[in-house]
């Protein structure tokens, strides 16, 4: 069974959602957790360092934090996990984390994903499923729980205003 499941993680509810499955399958197998989280500074890269090297800074202390409350949730499962931050200039997140996964000989991966469709996923492109087509082991895709759509209002309209016609007179 899995031995050495490795999660990446960046702090949103669907991320840890896919680390509270890796958490369950752990606790089930006697597995190592690895968790990871990439630092992608390709954002950031402007041509300005001077300016940007604040915001890259930030970053990493803010992956930091999220490895650090990760790992916190792991242990008051019971469990403890090591953690790998990830510092990205001109790779994919993808790359990375099949990367991480083969060099740790993880026998793994749990990601939690949005599952987006259609348009969003071919404007947003989807790490996930980057990942499941290029990792050589197997790879756990937790998908995010619904939530109910909160209805939209539009605002109130003052209808004792004067209205200008568009059209000319």
């Amino acid at each position: 069974m899995y031995q050495r499941i490795l999660v990446p993680v960046d702090g949103s509810p669907t991320s840890t959602q896919g680390l509270d499955e890796a958490i369950k399958l752990a606790k089930l197998t006697g597995a190592s957790l690895r968790l990871v989280h990439v630092v992608n500074e390709l954002t950031f890269a402007t041509g300005f360092e001077f300016y940007t090297g604040d915001v890259i800074g930030m970053l990493k202390e803010a992956g930091e934090q999220v490895l650090a409350e990760a790992k916190a949730r792991v242990q008051a499962s019971g469990l403890d996990a090591v953690t790998f931050l990830a510092e990205n200039f001109g790779s994919r997140v993808c790359d990375i984390v099949v990367d991480e996964a083969t060099k740790w000989k993880a026998d793994l991966i749990v990601i939690g994903s949005h599952g987006r469709r259609g348009v969003g996923r071919l404007v947003i492109g989807s790490d996930a499923e980057q990942i499941v087509r290029m990792a050589a082991v197997p790879v756990l895709l937790v998908r995010a729980l619904a939530t109910k759509a909160e209805p939209i209002v539009a605002p109130a309209r003052d209808t004792t205003a004067p209205v200008r016609s568009a059209v000319p007179a």
